[in-house]
């Protein structure tokens, strides 16, 4: 029988020496990302990965948008990379949960980017219906159970050649190398069906990446139908 390798510390994809060394390779976090990186370690409050959060800042920086929509707030870690690396963006940050809101509205505060941040405390598919767009930037986590329900929703808000980011895509590895527990695993089985759904989308040119949890990137090429006054 064949042993598996076991995951680097804090490296949920890679083996144990490639993680390291590319942990290595990361520029010291300023104290407030560390913070928030200790605190997952400490109390179990999930967040980004350090590479994905400073993927979202050169995303940033590089398409300058105008209008953030991020549907995976949590601690804010991801909203405020965004709003350091595109510093005229207006961003909507969604988070459900009371106590990670709170976590993420001190987030912005300490970050000096809260004047520029509007936090709703409520479901996404709730800020999702009354929303209007175009966003030129959407944060999506694709481990949600209903992460393919709110792509359909989200789409028709992200302005053409938008780019959307689905963090939390490959299921820490466990995805395409399963344990017999996983196999009945309902978020894993979410994954299943968002994946594929992202990757042969009509309106999109994805590719998916083994950062952090995984991290999928997608470019809206054309307009829905929706948007063009359809179904015909």
């Amino acid at each position: 029988m064949t042993r598996r390798r076991p995951r680097a510390a804090g490296e949920p994809i890679l083996r144990p020496a490639q993680g390291r060394y590319l942990r290595s390779l990361l520029s010291p976090r300023d104290p407030l990302l560390a913070e928030l990186e200790r605190r997952e370690e400490t109390d179990g409050a999930p967040v980004r990965h350090p590479a994905t959060v400073r993927l979202l800042e050169i995303l940033a920086a590089i398409q300058q948008p105008s209008r953030v929509l991020d549907l995976a707030c949590g601690a804010g870690e991801g909203t405020l990379a965004v709003a350091r690396g595109a510093p005229r963006a207006a961003l909507v940050a969604v988070e459900p949960r009371a106590a990670q809101a709170e976590v993420a509205r001190e987030t912005f505060r300490r970050g000096l980017v809260a004047e520029r941040v509007e936090l709703v405390e409520e479901e996404a598919p709730a800020v999702l219906a009354r929303s209007t767009g175009p966003f030129d930037l959407l944060l999506l986590d694709a481990s949600r159970p209903d992460a393919r329900r709110l792509l359909d929703f989200a789409l028709p808000l992200l302005a053409v050649r938008g780019l959307l980011v689905a963090d939390r895509c490959l299921a820490a590895g466990r995805l395409a190398d399963p344990s017999p527990a996983d196999l009945g695993d309902p978020g894993r089985r979410a994954l299943e069906l968002f994946n594929p759904y992202l990757m042969i989308h009509p309106q999109l040119r994805a590719v998916m990446l083994p950062v952090g949890h995984g991290v999928a990137l997608a470019s809206k090429s054309r307009p829905l139908v929706l948007e063009l006054g359809g179904p015909y």
